[in-house]
């Protein structure tokens, strides 16, 4: 497969559609944590992206390796997604309804949390492996840049629109974080029947 419009089109629409579930995220913790600063706000971007990419190019070596032991594994990642973002969503929400402090002492989202939040909507990604394996090893790296790059760009947008609602529903902003992630874990869930 040569490099070509093509190419860059498929993956960067790829990168979009991969995207969407850590973009919601990305909202949820931007409502959770209104007070971010720009620094964390490309950090927390910066482990999306990272995840996003590196669970395709996972996929890729499996299907180039060890293609029969992914398979069975495959069908258990919706409930690993299910479980991991219900456990923090319903964290978020028990903190949301316990009450929220001021801005400045609200704790914010932790690097475990982040670091759950990026296997669990990035699991999904392995798969993708399998629908670029005729991918040669360079194309299948620059496949997986284009769709970080696409995940932290849309990432971004996600914390920043969640940080300006998060100002204005302060004390609602845990609530519907959580309520976010599990509703997300919940979709990846029922998705994986259909």
């Amino acid at each position: 497969m040569e490099l070509s419009f093509g190419f860059f089109f498929t993956n960067i629409l790829l990168g979009v559609g991969l995207a969407m579930d850590a973009f919601s995220v990305s909202l949820a913790n931007g409502l959770h944590e209104p007070c971010m600063k720009t620094r964390k706000m490309c950090g927390v971007a910066g482990i999306f992206a990272a995840f996003q990419a590196a669970m395709p190019l996972i996929g890729w070596i499996c299907v180039h390796t060890i293609v029969q032991y992914f398979r069975s594994f495959e069908k258990l990642i919706p409930w690993i997604a299910l479980l991991l973002l219900g456990y923090i969503g319903g964290k978020m929400l028990y903190d949301g309804i316990r009450g929220e402090e001021e801005c400045e002492n609200r704790p914010g989202v932790g690097l475990s949390a982040l670091l759950v939040q990026g296997v669990a909507t990035s699991i999904d990604a392995l798969s993708v492996g399998f629908t670029i394996a005729e991918y040669g090893l360079m194309q299948a790296l620059l496949a997986v840049v284009l769709i970080g790059a696409v995940t932290f760009v849309i990432c971004l947008g996600g914390l920043y629109i969640g940080r300006k609602a998060g100002t204005r529903l302060a004390d609602k902003a845990g609530i519907l974080g959580g309520a976010i992630l599990i509703f997300i874990g919940l979709e990846i869930f029922i998705s994986s029947f259909f």
